[in-house]
């Protein structure tokens, strides 16, 4: 890549091509279950702008700017009472639409028509899936995606999350290539032959070069990747990539099994919030290993940086292990973080197993442009059927085409 092509789709900050283009879509801000009624405000960084949500004691939630519009002061120190924010400055009282009800430092008499000149910056917010979503773009909202999790109960669905030292592109580009996954993981494969298949990850050891096949979307494309099986069959892992921050990872267990869908979230150019969402639409999850978090861990005070060699550790390596990592999710976060908070990608030597990258590089870098001529982007697009996308890994003939399998 060009060093201005990764600028393009690293910045995220307002006025950006790509910020503007994230602005036209949903943002997942975090479990709906950590914010409590009438609970403390919370400060919320993302695509490098600083807010304030709260939910009010009614339960509605309010998402403004960070800032008093009076003088600044965070609004993380107000009061939340009486379905509104007070500023602990001097008294200015937000209700939880974001109107200004209350200036006590002001006259009585002019109170209410000062109060009313104010202007506080307030955005919308949609609770789906047990998830807050807020939409920081202008105009009216795009029309809600409906994704056939959204509607899921909350005993069918586990989040975690956890805050890293890098750019969000970093942590999309892993969770979109299926070629590092029988490496890097390997140590989470059954190694008993007895026992292969036992987890979907020991397919992925037995052909370490799968052959990428492709389906274009209008909000981005299914990605296939082909795995010869000592038996003549093939094993296909089929992903989904819906722009900008979404990857759904196939897994095994059959279509009825659990899903798992990966989002990598800009808190700014250089930090991001890895989301792991699984969900089961058939019956409630019940593997006690599963997190369901509603708060963001922070991986870089859990794990450290380069000078902890991101969490690595060695005597696990030496005994055999092949990252030295306790935790599998933890070597998507060090790899991600270990090229830098913005990789340098004017540097790389792409290789046959990097299409994937390449398509979604590709793809987002022509939507970051058609937004900034002033394009809508995919989820004002009324002919997308949201609800079919979802991923899977199956044993198929050789002579099969997985774009034949039932998408539903």
């Amino acid at each position: 890549m060009l060093k201005e092509e990764n600028e393009l789709l690293s910045r995220v900050g307002p006025g950006t091509p790509m910020g503007t283009f994230m602005r036209q879509f949903w943002v997942p801000v975090m479990p709906a279950a950590g914010l409590e009624a009438g609970g403390d405000p919370e400060r919320i960084r993302l695509l490098g702008e600083d807010f304030v949500a709260f939910r009010a004691d009614d339960g509605r939630v309010g998402f403004f700017d960070e800032g008093c519009p009076h003088r600044g002061v965070s609004l993380v120190l107000a009061r939340n009472q009486d379905c509104a924010l007070t500023c602990i400055f001097h008294g200015w009282k937000i209700d939880v639409s974001g109107k200004v009800v209350d200036v006590p430092a002001e006259p009585p008499d002019r109170r209410a028509a000062f109060a009313a000149r104010v202007k506080v910056n307030h955005y919308p917010t949609a609770e789906r899936a047990g998830i807050l979503w807020v939409w920081l773009g202008k105009g009216e909202p795009a029309p809600f995606p409906n994704y056939n999790w959204m509607d899921l109960p909350q005993s069918h669905i586990r989040f975690g999350l956890g805050k890293i030292n890098s750019g969000w592109l970093n942590g999309l580009e892993g969770q979109l290539d299926s070629a590092h996954v029988g490496i890097l993981h390997q140590d989470w494969s059954s190694k008993d032959p007895k026992q292969l298949g036992s987890r979907n990850i020991d397919y992925t050891t037995l052909d370490l070069a799968p052959r990428f096949e492709f389906e274009e979307q209008p909000y981005g494309y299914r990605e296939a990747a082909v795995r010869n099986m000592p038996d003549g069959t093939h094993y296909v892992r089929v992903r989904e990539f819906v722009m900008p921050w979404y990857s759904y990872i196939p897994q095994g267990g059959g279509r009825e099994g659990v899903q798992l869908l990966t989002i990598s979230v800009p808190v700014d150019d250089e930090t991001s919030i890895q989301w792991d969402v699984r969900y089961n639409l058939a019956r409630p999850l019940t593997d006690s290993n599963w997190p369901n978090q509603t708060k963001i861990n922070d991986m870089t005070a859990l794990l450290g940086g380069p000078e902890k060699r991101y969490g690595q550790d060695r005597e696990m390596v030496k005994a055999g292990k092949w990252s030295g990592f306790k935790v599998l999710r933890h070597e998507d976060y060090a790899v991600a973080v270990a090229q830098g908070k913005i990789a340098a990608r004017d540097k790389e030597f792409l290789a046959s197993s990097d299409i994937s990258i390449v398509r979604a590089r590709r793809a987002l870098m022509n939507a970051a442009k058609k937004s900034a001529a002033g394009e809508k982007g995919p989820e004002f697009n009324p002919a997308i059927e949201w609800g079919l996308i979802r991923s899977f890994a199956e044993m198929i003939p050789a002579d099969a085409d997985w774009r034949q399998l039932p998408r539903g």
